[in-house]
């Protein structure tokens, strides 16, 4: 299958530290693709170079065959990027509902769609993740497994074609992280791409179907799953030596 993203000799530097060093790899469309290593190892400033939160230092980044590696982060939501983010920050001082009424009316239709219109496609994204019944509810009143689900339905008010899912299970329950992986199946059958930033190894491991382990801002190893957790290196950057 094509290609949907192909990142390709990405760097990074900041100052003297190198975040990334020439990192390459390629998602396919409707991939579930995971994404590990540990702490400092390079996974989110990848995601933010891929999502356009940080300009690359070198390298290309290409989106459905298009070079975006200098556009900014809002044209590469544009054109089919999206993003969910470790700490969830909605409005706090808006419903539910309106929390996805802003990104769509501003970010997806530009003021083109009636506000009755967006107010249907915003409650039919609630449906999605379950918070249809919480539509009216004051975003600060959500519970923690509640808010993770509000964070991926604002990032699927921009319609993405690729979906990068930051450790959106962190700090939850057993059954709060099956939830959110039963989201996430749903999404990527419906043909969005994923990829899963997530330290919860299980949960990664269960939702991928192709994994990339990052340590020290380089690949040192893809594959499986199965192939991912059976890989010394990935246990000595992980348990140590």
């Amino acid at each position: 299958m094509e290609a949907l993203l192909k990142v390709r000799d990405v760097s990074k530097h900041f100052g003297g530290f190198t975040a990334l060093a020439q990192v390459s790899v390629e998602i396919r469309a409707g991939e579930r693709f995971g994404l590990i290593g540990p702490n400092g190892s390079g996974k989110t400033t990848l995601i933010n170079c891929i999502s356009g939160a940080l300009q690359n230092d070198g390298g290309s980044i290409v989106f459905d065959g298009e070079d975006v590696s200098a556009l900014p982060a809002y044209q590469r939501t544009r054109r089919g990027i999206a993003r969910s983010f470790q700490i969830p920050r909605p409005f706090s001082s808006m419903s539910v509902l309106e929390n996805l009424v802003v990104p769509l009316e501003y970010v997806r239709h530009r003021g083109t769609l009636h506000i009755a219109d967006t107010r249907a496609e915003a409650l039919e994204i609630l449906r999605i993740v379950g918070l249809h019944d919480k539509a009216q509810t004051q975003s600060n009143r959500l519970t923690q497994v509640e808010l993770r689900k509000l964070e991926l339905a604002r990032a699927m008010a921009a319609r993405p074609r690729l979906l990068i899912s930051d450790e959106s299970m962190a700090g939850l329950s057993g059954n709060e992280v099956d939830e959110v992986l039963a989201i996430l199946r749903t999404l990527n059958e419906s043909g969005i791409t994923i990829i899963m930033i997530e330290h919860i190894m299980q949960a990664v491991m269960r939702f991928s179907q192709r994994v990339v382990c990052l340590d020290a801002g380089r690949i040192i190893c893809e594959g499986t799953p199965e192939q991912i957790v059976q890989n010394p290196e990935v246990q000595r950057a992980y348990l140590g030596a």
